[in-house]
């Protein structure tokens, strides 16, 4: 597993990915894991051959297909390299009463 800040990336197999599609990339051409509303800043993963997919049943569950290595950076941490494989993303929630909701980053 690998974690930076409140994103959380989870090792699956092949097997465990569902019908997915690409996620578009923002305006500046980046693969975007997760944005922070209060700063701006932005988890953004890159790589040869790297895909972002979402889940086609709930597009809030992302997965990454990474054929040779990827790249997490973020703004406010340090970077994060993943060897080739398949994972999924995890966005930390809070409780606020009656519901959950992502973390505000």
């Amino acid at each position: 597993m690998y974690r930076q800040g409140d994103v959380l990336i989870v090792p699956v197999t092949e097997g465990e990915l569902p019908l997915c599609s690409a996620v578009p990339r923002d305006r500046r051409g980046r693969m975007v894991l997760a944005r922070g509303e209060a700063t701006g800043h932005a988890h953004v993963i890159g790589g040869p051959g790297l895909r972002l997919l979402a889940d086609l049943d709930d597009p809030d569950r992302m997965f990454i297909d990474a054929p040779q290595y990827g790249r997490v950076t973020h703004e406010e941490h340090g970077p994060i390299s993943l060897p080739a494989g398949h994972y999924r993303v995890i966005r930390q929630r809070e409780y606020v009463p009656g519901s959950f909701r992502p973390v505000a980053d």
